[in-house]
């Protein structure tokens, strides 16, 4: 699993010109499911990801969590995390699971997030051809891999 996760002063994501989730202060994950992960690695990464120290505290220090500061979070699927482009010019997705497989992992992570983190999480829709829009703060950008 590959998740590229930013922090953003807002973010969101229309599909057919409209919006399917929206958030102010708080992270836009982008998710890339490889064909190997299981239930295990979303959990991995729903545990971590709202316990990330990633926002300023008063002293300006990245020692706040998405928690601490009861921010939101966007969720959108994103299959291109996999895309290996080494050889040639089109990329190959071969890594990326298959949709039968990531969709319910993808749907999976959302109510995991929803059921743990007490928090606004909101989600574009898999398969969809989405417009994502945000506010990267900092810019700040991790990527996180199981």
């Amino acid at each position: 699993m590959r998740v590229v996760i930013q922090r953003v002063t807002k973010a969101s994501v229309t599909i057919n010109e409209k919006v399917s989730g929206s958030i102010e202060n708080g992270l836009l994950l982008l998710v890339g499911i490889h064909e190997s992960d299981t239930k295990k690695e979303v959990d991995w990464c729903c545990r971590k990801i709202p316990g990330l120290r990633i926002f300023e505290d008063e002293e300006g220090k990245m020692n706040r969590s998405v928690t601490d500061v009861n921010g939101g979070i966007l969720v959108v699927s994103q299959f291109t995390l996999y895309g290996n482009a080494k050889k040639g010019t089109r990329p190959s997705f071969i890594e990326a699971a298959r949709p039968e497989d990531a969709e319910p992992l993808y749907d999976y992570m959302i109510d995991v997030l929803k059921r743990d983190s007490g928090l606004q999480i909101e989600s574009g829709e898999f398969g969809a051809m989405m417009d994502v829009e945000l506010i990267n703060s900092g810019p700040v950008t991790l990527i996180l891999e199981k």
